[in-house]
């Protein structure tokens, strides 16, 4: 079998994206918007070599083997030309040519046009128009019939001989790469698109792509963590960054803030991050007293570069002394406050074990707490 090329056209500035970087750069859903495509390329069994056309003015990357990049052109034509010229296969080679910017592309998508392929000389998918269309002609406002009119979408494949005769004779810079084939006479057929391939244009376009590919939108991720620090000689206690006075402190190599050191546990096992200890260890003197908002915030982060977003969160503190209702509506708005979440989303609520283990002999503090993640569409 013949394995395809793939081009994957990442040369644009993305002024209407709205962001600052160009848009294929930018994350979604915890990795940039360019991985998408070259992971859904890469994980075909029937595509081989990767070509990615990327800005001028960008820095070369690194995507590992059969991925290769090029520099573009000064319109999308010519960034495709360039693409094509990187290729050394024989011309009859199934060429797919995306744009970056859709990141929606999935296995049975390429497996459908290569097939398709097969019996003619070009084919792209493509939706239905659904919404009404207007027009203004000569002052006046008209409808467009929208009847045999359809949005078309990328990948388009072709022969890499024919695309690349097809591009060399067009003279101007063309909407997209079928137009080419379009003009020469080509058989071109349009399959069957899938909303997933939505392209992103405008800031918006984000939070919609992110919506359609994210699998579990609305089934959240869950976290519980757990800890408990003992008591030693001191004037006051640390829970959730408030501190309370007590005739004892809690002992821990930073600030000893089991409610806090709960959550940030509860955040990380939400995304399968491993614990506290894992990206604090007790052992490093860069965390010897350190304030446990740095933990929980990083936390966060580290989740966020996963794709998630703290929701809510529950937490439990568990002790005889010293009294934590008097302090709670604290506790919380201090919470809220580093977290940026709303006060309702954020529970702090205490209670003893009745005299009973080590808390009930007031031997120390635990902490429970449960945090509600769910993906963060945008995630940066």
């Amino acid at each position: 079998m013949t394995l395809a090329a793939a081009i994957i056209v990442a040369g644009g500035k993305g002024s209407r994206s709205g962001r600052a970087a160009p848009k294929q750069y930018e994350r979604l859903l915890g990795r940039q918007v360019l991985d998408w495509s070259i992971e859904a390329f890469r994980a075909h069994p029937g595509v081989g070599p990767i070509v990615v056309v990327t800005p001028a003015d960008s820095a070369p990357d690194e995507w590992g083997k059969g991925v290769v990049s090029v520099t573009g052109g000064a319109t999308r034509t010519q960034s495709v030309r360039n693409g094509l010229a990187a290729l050394d296969l024989p011309s009859d080679t199934p060429v797919l040519i995306h744009d970056a910017a859709r990141p929606g592309l999935s296995q049975d998508m390429i497996t459908s046009l290569l097939a398709a392929l097969d019996r003619t000389d070009a084919v792209a998918p493509a939706l239905p128009v659904s919404d009404a269309l207007k027009a203004l002609k000569d002052g006046q406002m008209v409808t467009v019939p929208r009847d045999g009119l359809s949005r078309v979408q990328t990948p388009q494949a072709f022969r890499l001989g024919a695309i690349r005769k097809a591009l060399d004779a067009a003279a101007a810079d063309l909407v997209d790469d079928l137009a080419a084939m379009e003009a020469t006479g080509a058989r071109v057929e349009l399959i069957s698109g899938d909303e997933r391939l939505h392209k992103i244009t405008f800031p918006e376009d984000f939070d919609m792509v992110a919506r359609l590919l994210s699998p579990c939108v609305s089934v959240p991720r869950v976290g519980k963590g757990f800890d408990v620090h003992a008591f030693e000689p001191g004037d006051h206690v640390t829970l959730c960054g408030v501190a309370i006075p007590h005739d004892r402190k809690l002992k821990g190599h930073s600030d000893a803030d089991a409610a806090w050191h709960a959550l940030t546990d509860a955040i990380l096992g939400a995304v399968a991050l491993g614990d506290i200890g894992d990206h604090f260890p007790p052992s490093d003197d860069r965390w010897k007293n350190a304030d446990s908002a740095i933990f929980l915030k990083e936390s966060v982060r580290l989740a966020e570069a996963e794709g998630y977003a703290l929701a809510s969160c529950d937490i439990t503190v568990i002790c005889e002394a010293p009294k934590v209702k008097p302090h709670r509506e604290a506790m919380r708005q201090r919470t809220a406050e580093l977290l940026c979440l709303p006060l309702q989303a954020v529970s702090v609520k205490a209670t003893t074990t009745e005299g009973l283990g080590f808390t009930g002999r007031r031997e120390g503090i635990a902490a429970e707490a449960i945090a509600v993640l769910v993906p963060s569409i945008t995630a940066r």
